[in-house]
């Protein structure tokens, strides 16, 4: 008979990265699921897969590619493999999406949200970017601060974006390993 702390060791972990455009967070889960060799979601990449289908870019192709991670995700959680999500998450209903996922799953659910503590850096990184995700065009400065986005109510890692890539890595390894609601970096609100 398996241990309940063996058991909890071997859940998949699903990490959920959350913030505004130009924060950081493509970096930082793409730098994570390669140290890992975890699955790396991206929504912006499977909305930009149903424009280059010829599914005009709306509301609803921006539903459905959370959508279609969610799904994705749940059959990578099921294998059972740690998964990456990376998105804005900026309101309610995506967030829960993502609680109810590992939940199902019973994988360990991590939230990690970007932030730039600095706007002038913000909106040069903004402006600057190319888009990662043809045909999607990245989202210009005022877009990305027209973007809906709720205070989290729940325990998270807030991560500022400014700090080294490396420096930020290790903050979220140690969340993932259960040290990270020390030093200040998780928060709850």
């Amino acid at each position: 008979m398996e241990d309940r702390s063996s058991s909890r060791r071997n859940r998949p972990k699903l990490v959920v990265f959350a913030g505004l455009p130009g924060t950081g967070k493509s970096t930082l889960a793409e730098l994570l699921a390669k140290e890992r060799n975890a699955v790396w979601l991206r929504v912006d990449t499977i909305e930009a897969s149903l424009v280059k289908a010829g599914i005009p870019r709306s509301f609803e192709t921006g539903l459905a590619a959370y959508v279609a991670a969610c799904d994705l995700a749940r059959d990578h959680l099921r294998l059972p493999r740690d998964t990456i999500v990376d998105a804005v998450n900026g309101v309610e209903p995506a967030r829960r999406m993502w609680r109810d996922l590992a939940h199902e799953c019973g994988a360990d659910r991590y939230v990690i949200e970007l932030f730039c503590s600095d706007p002038e850096e913000h909106r040069r990184r903004v402006e600057s970017r190319r888009s990662a995700t043809p045909p999607l065009p990245p989202p210009t400065w005022h877009e990305a601060l027209e973007r809906e986005y709720a205070p989290w109510t729940e325990p998270i890692l807030s991560i500022d974006g400014l700090h080294p890539a490396e420096e930020n890595l290790g903050r979220i390894e140690a969340y993932l390993a259960g040290r990270g609601r020390r030093g200040g970096q998780a928060k709850k609100p």
